[in-house]
Order: C-alpha cells, then structure tokens, then sequence
C-alpha cells in the first residue's frame, strides 16, 4: 500500500471513529470521503459500515446505562419491518431524488433549529409516532441507507439528557448496520481485500471513537444537541452536494 493510501484509510478511520464517539453516529459524514479516494465505492461503504460498528460498541458502553427497551423497541421493531419493504420498493422510486428531499429536508431542520437557537422541548411520550418514525427510517434505509435520518430529528426535539438522546439513535444505528452487514455478506461483498483494509483501520476507528468518548464525557447536554443539530445539518449539505454532484455527471 502507498503513503499516500495509507494516510487516506488512517484518516477516514480517526475521523469515523471519533465522531462515532463523540455523537453516535456519522461515521460516513467523515471517513467516506477519505476512503472513497483509494477504495471502490462498494468497498469503502462496507468499510464504513464494519467501522461504524466497531466504534459504536465503545460508545454503547458509555451509554448502556441510559438504555430503556420499551423506548428503544419502538423505532428498531417498526424499522425491522420497514427495511425490506424499502428493499423491495428500490424499483418504484427514484433514489436519487429521494435523496435529494431527505437531504434538503435535513438542510431545513438543522439551518432553521440553528437560527431558531430555542428547540421545542417535546415532555410527554407519544408512543405512535415513534413507530411511526421507526418506521420510516427502516423504510428509508432499505431504499437509500438513511435509515438515522428521520429519527435523529425527531430525537433532537425530545427534551432529554444527551445519554437518553444517545441510548436511542446509537443502538437503533447499529441494529440497522448489522442487518445491513448481513445483507453485505451474502451479496458477497465482504472480501478479503475489505478485511484486510477493515484490520488496518482498526486501531485508528478505535483510537478515534476513545477520543470522542472523551469529548463527549465534557460537554453538557445543550452543548451535546448543538452538536447533533450541526451534524443534521453538515449530513444534509453533504447528501444533496453528492447527489446533484452524480446527477449532473450522469444525466
């Protein structure tokens, strides 16, 4: 392997990883870029995934406590349900403009809660729309693998500590990866090649996701939320440059 490749895999894994770390989720935002420049895209997005689930295992410890099931079942059973009918649905939508709205939609909510500085503080449990957007995620997820996008705002609007906040979108992501994982195994695409790239990033997702455990250990939860809302907004940017970027270049 060149320097030069050598320097793009550490640095897309530290910045995966330490951004897992400190948020629990958007290992893609930060290390895809890195890795998509010395990897083909079906390997690099395999490797994110392998990563993404490596570095939430830290993370998950830090929050296990905050953890209820109850809650927690009510986004991953509903999105369990949702993910292969998005799967079989991949031939009725265009995914392209699919993800062009989700992501002008993410540039909406994160540029106006910035603006706004003042988040509704939703109190009470609304247990149906929690399934309801369990499953939109799942949906969304087996159409164009953004299955955290609608639950992450909807969890922004919550007024809870940033471990509850935490406890659902980290393992509510995970739950999600593994299943894609699965599915990424018996398409074949977990090749040698991709575990040997996955065990010399290894060190450097893991030091990552320590160092943004660490950061998330010092800040309080408004700081925590400021930095979700950021991350929703950066994500939306992110998508819809991609995607226009791919539709301008294809047609």
């Amino acid at each position: 392997m060149s320097l030069y490749a050598s320097i793009m895999l550490a640095t897309g894994a530290l910045a995966g990883g330490f951004i897992n770390g400190l948020a629990g989720f958007g290992t893609a935002l930060f290390a895809l870029g890195w890795w998509l420049a010395i990897l083909p895209p079906e390997e690099a997005v395999t490797m994110v995934v392998i990563m993404s689930l490596v570095s939430g295992i830290y993370g998950l410890r830090e929050i296990s406590h905050s953890i209820q099931p109850a809650r927690l079942a009510r986004y991953v059973v509903p999105a369990l349900i949702g993910l292969p009918f998005g799967m079989a649905s991949l031939a009725l939508v265009n995914v392209l403009i699919l993800k062009i709205i989700v992501g002008c939609l993410l540039i909406l909510f994160g540029g106006y809660s910035i603006l706004r500085r003042r988040m509704p503080n939703i109190t009470a449990t609304y247990w149906r729309i929690d399934i309801c957007i369990g499953g939109i995620g799942g949906i969304l997820g087996g159409l164009a693998g953004l299955s955290g996008a609608i639950p992450t705002m909807w969890v922004t609007l919550h007024d809870w500590a940033k471990a509850e906040r935490r406890a659902v979108l980290q393992p509510f992501n995970m739950i999600i990866l593994g299943c894609v994982l699965i599915v990424f195994l018996i398409q074949g695409m977990m090749t040698m090649h991709v575990l040997f790239m996955a065990l010399l990033a290894l060190p450097f997702t893991v030091l990552g996701a320590r160092l943004g455990i660490m950061l998330y250990r010092r800040v309080n939860d408004k700081q925590f939320l400021q930095i979700i809302i950021w991350l929703i907004l950066i994500s939306g940017l992110v998508l819809v440059s991609r995607e226009l970027a791919q539709w301008l270049r294809f047609g």
